[in-house]
């Protein structure tokens, strides 16, 4: 299935993909709408992000690239309505961002290390909370 993610610097070697940061591990929304993606893309240009790029992709590529980056992916259908406070954020980004990206404009993408998924690995709660609100979207 086709989705849509958003992307900086797209088609480039600086080329990032937007995740949001959830108890410590970076979550990659994939939208099944353009448009509902493009309105994303647009609320992040309004928070001084720089304006990503709404790109296609297969849905099977994102999840691959996820699994081996270590990074988890949701899948925001069409028309999505939240549930809840915490799935807002499937719709509308934070209103505070990190103070420091893993990405920058300027300068190639860093390589994750063996010490970073160490430091990156949630509590057993966590991963429960998170995998009792995905499986809510189902």
């Amino acid at each position: 299935m086709r989705v849509y993610v958003l992307l900086f610097n797209a088609g480039t070697d600086n080329e990032g993909i937007h995740t949001l940061q959830i108890g410590g591990r970076n979550l990659v929304l994939m939208f099944e709408s353009e448009d509902d993606a493009t309105r994303y893309a647009l609320l992040l240009e309004a928070q001084d992000f720089p304006l990503p790029s709404v790109e296609p992709i297969d849905q099977a590529e994102v999840e691959a690239f996820c699994a081996e980056a270590n990074y988890i992916c949701q899948l925001v259908p069409a028309g999505y309505i939240p549930q809840g406070e915490d799935d807002r954020l499937l719709l509308t980004p934070p209103e505070t961002n990190v103070e420091q990206t893993d990405w920058s404009p300027d300068q190639p993408l860093r390589q994750s290390t063996p010490d970073d998924e160490a430091a990156s690995d949630l509590s057993s709660a966590d991963l429960d909370r998170i995998r009792r609100q995905l499986e809510g979207l189902l």
